[in-house]
C-alpha cells in the first residue's frame, strides 16, 4: 500500500528517520510538484466516482471549451 503524507517542514527529518528505521516501510520523499499532482489526481478520481454514482453532474466538453 502506498500512502502520501503531508508533514510540517520542521518535522520532516524526524518522521523520515522514524520511517527509515521500520524494516517493513520503504520511505521515499517526492517533490512538491509530484505531491500536488497526486492530490489533484485523487480529487479528480473522487469526482468521477461521485458522477458515476449520480451524486454530481459533470460539465460537458462543450461547456468546458466555452469557458475558455
Amino acid at each position: 500500500m502506498n500512502v502520501l503524507l503531508d508533514i510540517k517542514d520542521d518535522k520532516v527529518d524526524f518522521v523520515m528517520e522514524l520511517l527509515r528505521n521500520l524494516s517493513f516501510v520503504k520511505a521515499e520523499p517526492i517533490s512538491p510538484s509530484k505531491a500536488k499532482f497526486f492530490k489533484e489526481l485523487k480529487a479528480s478520481v473522487e469526482e468521477v466516482v461521485l458522477a458515476k454514482q449520480g451524486k454530481i453532474k459533470l460539465q460537458t466538453a462543450e461547456q468546458l471549451l466555452s469557458e475558455l
